[in-house]
């Protein structure tokens, strides 16, 4: 085996035992990067030269006692809409071709005081507001799409071209990739990872969060990542302190919610299959299956669509009118699109989040987890633009690699209220054809009487 495929925590127990140097660990990346970047083109930037000063630096630590923990030395790589000082922030855009970073971000912070080693910066779907990454190709087949909009995050680490990966998910954008690459994407609570000097999609909506090789490894990441900081009006004031799994495989107590609706909906049957086996798995290990009931499913893309195409389009407003020509032709229209909502929508939206947060909090007190798929298809084809909108329940079209992706509503996200206006107006898209946003009408609570 060589250096690059371990695992971070199998490299961190070399490194601690001086079987393997940061730098061999570091080249070892560096030239896998070299191998596999010509035809998965998953960085925008690579780092190789701070890389390496980084590896020796680590190196002396080490050999002089002073381990800065389970990170120290591994290779990571960055999506381009975090900020590294020093090194260029594009969000794969021509928008900010020319931004250069001059502070860290909180987790790239958080990251070089564990001692993790910065390798790169990997393609993301411009500012993030995409499906496919399609700069980047998938890591198993260069044929297919990488997924969105981590994709060049979640290729790095499939490929062995980082130990581990920063990723963004809004709508998917970390747990998508990562399924369709084989890999571990976690996105975590909202607030417990804070984004102070992440480019933002939707500001409510917005999480950091690991790709890894394995779940032990994310969580390794995610106990670096985590901790409040004021700089982030989202950020949690608490955290756990230890967030690695224990050991072993007895899962006996744990209630795992098996979907009868929604999750199982309109999916591939090799995704179905792989997925029951894993379930079935669970049982065996010893975990309770318990069946459960997906609530409020009709309004879910809605109110993710209701609330994250504003906010894209406020926090891109002075460019989408001073040079729009900039981005490219599917996020432009995405953020025009943003400016036909009304505030009635959005506000309406705020309110079906809250709603179905606290359905799903019901749902949580039956059980632990819930086991369901990821993406209700495989990673397609690359190329012209992929076949991304599919059957959703209820027989409406939404983006079927992201379909499953927005629930649940994130428990510290802000909202509007418990009680929804009892009209929900509907505004038209600028497309041709056009196709219409229906903002989301949810039942009416018992305490609401309209």
């Amino acid at each position: 085996m060589q250096p690059y495929e371990l695992s971070v925590a199998a490299a961190a127990d070399a490194l601690r035992a001086r079987r393997l140097s940061p730098v061999e660990l570091v080249d070892s990346v560096l030239d896998r990067i070299e191998q596999v970047e010509p035809h998965l083109r998953g960085y925008v930037t690579v780092t190789a030269e701070r890389a390496r000063r980084s590896a020796r630096a680590a190196a002396r630590e080490t050999a002089d006692g002073r381990s800065r923990g389970p990170l120290h030395g591994i290779p990571m790589a960055l999506k381009d809409l975090i900020d590294a000082a020093g090194t260029a922030t594009t969000a794969s855009s021509r928008v900010r071709a020319d931004h250069l970073a001059d502070a860290d971000s909180t987790v790239a912070a958080r990251l070089a005081a564990a001692g993790a080693v910065l390798v790169g910066k990997t393609h993301t779907h411009e500012f993030a507001y995409g499906l496919t990454t399609p700069q980047t190709r998938n890591a198993w087949d260069g044929e297919r799409v990488a997924g969105g909009s981590s994709g060049g995050s979640a290729v790095a680490v499939a490929a062995g071209a980082a130990g581990f990966a920063l990723g963004t998910d809004t709508g998917g954008s970390i747990r998508v990739p990562a399924a369709l690459n084989g890999v571990v994407g976690l996105k975590p609570t909202y607030g417990l990872v804070p984004r102070h000097g992440v480019t933002s999609l939707s500001w409510s909506l917005d999480h950091v969060g690991p790709l890894t090789r394995t779940v032990e490894d994310a969580a390794l990441v995610l106990s670096a990542l985590a901790g409040h900081d004021p700089r982030d009006p989202g950020s949690l004031v608490t955290h756990p302190t230890d967030d690695r799994p224990p050991r072993g495989t007895d899962l006996t107590g744990l209630r795992v919610g098996v979907p009868g609706n929604y999750y199982f909906d309109h999916v591939t049957p090799d995704v179905e299959a792989a997925v029951r086996r894993a379930v079935d798995r669970l049982a065996d290990l010893g975990a309770h299956l318990v069946e459960v009931e997906i609530p409020m499913t009709r309004y879910i893309q809605a109110t993710q669509w209701g609330l994250m195409v504003p906010e894209a389009t406020a926090y891109h407003e002075r460019t989408l009118r001073t040079a729009p020509d900039r981005y490219t032709d599917d996020v432009r229209i995405l953020l025009e699109a943003g400016e036909l909502l009304s505030a009635g929508d959005y506000l309406r939206a705020q309110r079906a989040r809250t709603l179905m947060r606290q359905a799903w909090q019901q749902l949580l007190d039956e059980v632990d987890v819930i086991a369901a798929p990821t993406v209700p298809t495989v990673a397609g084809p690359a190329g012209p633009p992929a076949r991304t909108r599919g059957p959703a329940p209820g027989g409406g079209r939404g983006p079927a690699p992201l379909r499953f992706a927005p629930p649940p509503p994130p428990p510290g996200a802000p909202t509007g209220g418990a009680c929804p206006p009892p009209r929900a107006p509907t505004a038209r898209w600028r497309a041709s054809p056009t196709p219409t946003y229906a903002s989301p009408r949810p039942p009416t609570s018992p305490e609401c009487r309209h």
